[in-house]
């Protein structure tokens, strides 16, 4: 079984390894301080974020690569880049990989530091989801045929939290959320290691949150979606389209690649395009900061750094409340 070949990974070679957290809202620059962290105290990055994984997705997902240079250093990234555009990437898959570049990393020798904004991505490694893997059944949709989309939702909606709007974009992907929910259901009384973290120890993780002001965050969100449309956002989405990825997959992934979807295909104006956008931005944020506030309430310890800290005063916090909590001497 997955979990129990994890379960020992994790006991055997990740008990003593602090991990650094470092997670945020959007345009929080939580990047740019995960990077300069890793330069000073000989770590590398793996990202938790659900749409960097796509390979050519580089400037509506925010990569921000440049961030990854410190004082002309290449940081070593993780789980960016590592699968096509308009494939099916998700958390039980992440897990997997987020296992594999724990490893890669802490047998060099090297801190691992996980940095993002997912929160599902977040949870998935340090409440380690018991999710099992769940090949596609032909016959499922079949067998659910008789329900329609409104009540898929509503056994779905039974089933679990419906944080991810990508699950009910269209009835195809309500279906495989459905039936990978119920196989969870199916197998988490048997699985002897369901819920277990893949860094069980609470004090092997240590979290940190970048938190700039409301007004401040909302100004960068806004600055950086102007921004990227006259860099480049747009045509990266055109040649996606051209490139053969369904339009549907790409509003799938929700915020820059469904409403430069709906204006490349004449849906809406452009006016339009940057005005829903910037507002669906904007709520995300505040989505991001009410999933990091369940954390907290759930027993998650989030140490939060001011986001108008420069940057290096930031890392120096860091690096005091590490050398407090842990046993690295940095």
């Amino acid at each position: 079984m997955y979990h129990v070949q994890i379960k020992a990974f994790v006991i055997c070679n990740l008990y003593m390894t602090v991990m650094p957290v470092i997670l945020g809202p959007t345009a929080c620059g939580k990047t740019a301080v995960a990077a300069r962290l890793a330069f000073e105290i000989n770590g590398e990055v793996i990202s938790a974020d659900s749409r960097q994984v796509y390979r050519g997705m580089d400037i509506g997902s925010g990569k921000d690569l440049d961030d990854y240079i410190v004082e002309g250093v290449s940081i070593p990234y993780h789980l960016i880049n590592i699968a096509e555009p308009g494939s099916e990437y998700n958390i039980f898959t992440y897990q997997k990989d987020f296992a594999v570049a724990f490893e890669d990393i802490t047998a060099r020798g090297k801190l691992p530091i996980l940095c993002g904004g997912s929160g599902m991505y977040l949870e998935a490694v340090l409440k380690g989801y018991s999710l099992p893997e769940a090949p596609s059944d032909p016959g499922f949709a079949l067998r659910m045929s008789s329900l329609n989309d409104a009540s898929l939702l509503k056994e779905l909606g039974r089933l679990k939290k419906l944080h991810s709007t990508t699950d009910t974009v269209d009835r195809s992907r309500m279906l495989r959320a459905l039936e990978i929910e119920m196989r969870r259901r199916d197998t988490e009384s048997s699985d002897a290691t369901a819920g277990t973290s893949l860094i069980p120890h609470p004090a092997s993780r240590i979290l940190f949150g970048i938190k700039p002001g409301r007004e401040i965050v909302r100004r960068r969100i806004t600055d950086r979606l102007q921004s990227r449309l006259s860099n480049g956002m747009i045509e990266e989405v055109r040649a996606l389209l051209e490139k053969g990825i369904p339009s549907a997959r790409l509003r799938a992934y929700g915020l820059e690649y469904k409403f430069l979807t709906l204006y490349l295909e004449g849906e809406i104006s452009n006016d339009e395009m940057f005005r829903l956008l910037n507002t669906a931005i904007h709520q995300f944020a505040k989505r991001q900061m009410t999933w990091f506030r369940r954390m907290e309430r759930q027993g998650m310890k989030i140490h939060w750094i001011e986001g108008e800290m420069p940057s290096a005063d930031k890392v120096k916090k860091i690096r005091s409340i590490l050398g407090k909590e842990s046993d690295l001497r940095i």
